[in-house]
């Protein structure tokens, strides 16, 4: 018995890495894709803006 107390963890460790992986591919694109793709746009628009008065200023 002690083989299957060795090879449990392993398993188990490959189901949860799978599912991760799944989880993530399914995630990817669909009808999340635009509301994330507009949440970064957002915080690079933020970003850069607050970038640009500090250097206009320091010219």
């Amino acid at each position: 018995m002690d083989y299957v107390a060795a090879l449990v963890p392993p398993v188990v460790m490959a189901i949860a890495f799978t599912a991760l992986v799944v989880t993530i591919i399914k995630s990817q694109g669909g009808a999340n894709k635009a509301k994330e793709d507009a949440a970064v746009d957002a915080a690079l628009a933020r970003a850069e803006a607050a970038r640009q008065p500090a250097e206009g200023g320091a010219a």
